[in-house]
């Protein structure tokens, strides 16, 4: 199997875009209309490279005391879905049993914003530029063998970024000694905090900064800040 994972939009629709190909707005995810009207990204292939690019994600559960159970856990993002593994046993997969509903979040911290960008502002005007996403679904184990091992496979090409790596098959022995889960998207919300309500002059002057400062993040976040 080669290189990093792609989602092929042409072989399927994720189930969580409408009709015209962008994230559904539905009345049963109260937060969707709000992510949408500009503290968040609507476009499909923008969502997609998020997910892509991102490794560790949380999975929320509902505990069988009642209250939320988060999870951070590796994943892949494959085929309209999110796929992780894990061990055949553990609290999250008790809670899946239960209760299969599950929220999962993943977010890219890109750069702060310090009090050194403008000595005279309040320090309240500080910030963290970042890009999210939260998904609602529902969990399921994998059970058929070929989805099982195609997403692990997914897994692998999505971490290891390399072009070719030693392929998992359905006689890998450690196939059967892991579980898979699949989180089937029911609807999908983003929230962003890339200065969108900020002016064009504004805009310009944090890219110079954060160019010049050049910390991990700052070229990144100047580049998203458009």
């Amino acid at each position: 199997m080669s290189g990093k994972h792609k989602t092929n939009a042409d072989k399927f629709k994720p189930a969580w875009l409408d009709q015209t190909g962008q994230p559904q707005k539905t009345g049963e995810n109260p937060a969707s209309a709000e992510s949408f009207s500009g503290a968040g990204f609507s476009d499909q292939e923008e969502i997609e490279e998020l997910l892509a690019r991102c490794r560790v994600g949380r999975l929320a559960t509902i505990g069988q005391d009642g209250y939320p159970y988060i999870t951070p856990l590796n994943y892949v993002y494959w085929q309209g879905a999110i796929y992780f593994h894990c061990a055949r046993k553990g609290e999250k997969l008790d809670n899946i049993d239960l209760d299969d509903r599950v929220c999962f979040e993943v977010d890219l911290p890109l750069a702060y914003l310090d009090t050194r960008f403008d000595r005279e502002a309040s320090p309240c005007s500080v910030t963290q530029f970042y890009k999210s996403v939260v998904i609602r679904g529902r969990a399921e184990r994998v059970s058929k063998q070929r989805e099982k091992v195609g997403a692990l496979n997914a897994l692998m090409a999505s971490h290891e970024g390399v072009k070719s790596f030693h392929s998992i098959t359905e006689e890998t022995a450690a196939v059967d000694r892991c579980t898979v889960v699949a989180i089937r998207i029911d609807t999908l919300s983003t929230k962003s905090n890339i200065a969108r309500k900020k002016t064009e002059q504004e805009k310009k002057k944090i890219r110079i900064y954060l160019e010049k400062r050049n910390l991990p993040g700052d070229r990144m976040a100047a580049r998203e800040i458009r």
